[in-house]
């Protein structure tokens, strides 16, 4: 067997057939290394370029350029587009420009690739969530943001966007159930919230004619934060409402003792239970209580209008004077002088009053601004539109100097409870 192989090799030109083989054997050995070093140096010059792009894209998102941070991204994912940190950062800016669309088909394409981790996979489902919220698509929002907490049920992010929906939504309920898990994960002060969404719970019951399930939400909310002047306000319209004036009045009061920069919201109601209260004598009481305790220029011009009520017009007369001593651009007790003055045949008088009236009346009285954004704005409201904080939004008073009709923050973190009066916001 072994000599007929050995005499093939014995052959001249079985000898050169073998050589050649065997050449072209190590050439390709050579020339498969040399590709593949050169392949391999190409690689590397082409990731070097990829993640010089992506760094400059980052440098350029220090700066606040958006614009050629995206190309940067772009020019990097051009180049290697298995990098996943630049798709992100790609839909991240995309969102900040508010191109929600090319944003949730980058997210769409992270997800969908089969070889990425579950980490990351997570990470893009939120960020599909947060996009959907910029665009205002909730429903969709919802949906992607409850698939990241069934993976994850503690991830914060997931859970403040979802409360934030319900808010918007105005899904109470389930912006309760969310601020209850918020809680056990982020520490602070979450009773005013609470507190809060139960009030707002209330309010719907309340004008459904469910008054049995508002009064009891109005007092959980009392229970759970009992600083809270929009609960106190609405039991006591709730009482108001089924002819309980005592009660009424009582939950009114809270809003002096709590709070005494915002009590003008509780003479408010009181002016409207005049017409329907048959003993006033509460009502004198309180005023007088609150004129001595916390004399502003809503107190006097309260106690005013009870005084007018009563047919005692110089008892009036005399509290209006104290009111617009302490504000003189306080308009409605400007309006409330010149109608008495009028209806008492005092012309010359109620002419002077309207003068002033009219003097002042571009001068805001109530004004309010929010302590942690600064958003101004002349109508009371609990949540501040802009920032989207809980009682954040303080009253800011005027100069007492007609000179001078700056206004000036002299309160934070009070809570201003929205209602159909002027100057009130629902």
């Amino acid at each position: 067997m072994t000599n007929p192989v050995w005499q093939w090799f014995l052959n001249l030109t079985n000898q050169t057939l073998w050589l050649a083989l065997l050449a072209a054997f190590f050439l390709g050995m050579i020339i498969g290394r040399f590709l593949h070093r050169r392949r391999e140096k190409k690689l590397r010059s082409w990731s070097r370029e990829g993640d010089k792009a992506f760094f400059k894209g980052i440098q350029y998102i220090l700066a606040n350029d958006p614009d050629h941070a995206i190309e940067e991204f772009i020019k990097s994912v051009r180049i290697n587009s298995d990098t996943i940190e630049t798709y992100v950062a790609l839909g991240n800016l995309y969102r900040s420009k508010g191109d929600i669309d090319r944003a949730i088909r980058i997210r769409q394409s992270i997800i969908l690739r089969p070889s990425v981790e579950e980490q990351i996979k997570v990470r893009a489902l939120l960020d599909l969530g947060l996009d959907y919220l910029k665009g205002g698509f909730f429903n969709r929002a919802l949906e992607t943001l409850g698939q990241v907490l069934r993976k994850e049920p503690s991830n914060l992010e997931a859970l403040i966007a979802v409360e934030k929906i319900h808010v918007e939504l105005k899904d109470w309920e389930n912006a309760f159930s969310t601020r209850q898990k918020i809680a056990k994960i982020l520490k602070g002060d979450h009773a005013h919230i609470l507190a809060h969404y139960q009030t707002e719970k209330g309010k719907i019951h309340q004008k459904q004619g469910e008054l049995g399930k508002a009064k009891s939400a109005f007092e959980k909310g009392i229970s759970m934060d009992d600083r809270c002047l929009d609960a106190y306000l609405h039991l006591g319209d709730l009482h108001f409402q089924k002819q309980d004036y005592k009660k009424a009045i009582a939950s009114w009061r809270k809003v002096v003792d709590i709070s005494p920069s915002f009590t003008f919201l509780a003479y408010r109601r009181l002016e409207g239970a005049y017409s329907k209260m048959k003993n006033l004598k509460p009502v004198e009481e309180f005023l007088k209580e609150c004129a001595e305790s916390y004399p502003d220029p809503f107190t006097h011009t309260a106690l005013a209008r009870y005084r007018y009520n009563e047919q005692d017009r110089q008892a009036a007369l005399k509290e209006l004077d104290a009111a617009l001593d302490l504000a003189p651009s306080f308009w409605e007790a400007r309006k409330l002088q010149g109608e008495i003055l009028l209806e008492a045949q005092m012309k010359e008088e109620a002419l002077r009053a309207y003068r002033n009236l009219i003097a002042h009346l571009t001068v805001p009285y109530l004004s309010f601004q929010c302590s942690q954004c600064g958003y101004m704005s002349s109508d009371l409201q609990w949540q501040c539109p802009q920032c989207k904080q809980w009682d954040t939004i303080g009253l800011m008073k005027p100069a007492l100097s007609d000179s001078n009709p700056e206004v000036r923050p002299t309160t934070k973190n009070l809570p201003v409870p929205p209602q159909d009066n002027p100057g009130e916001k629902t």
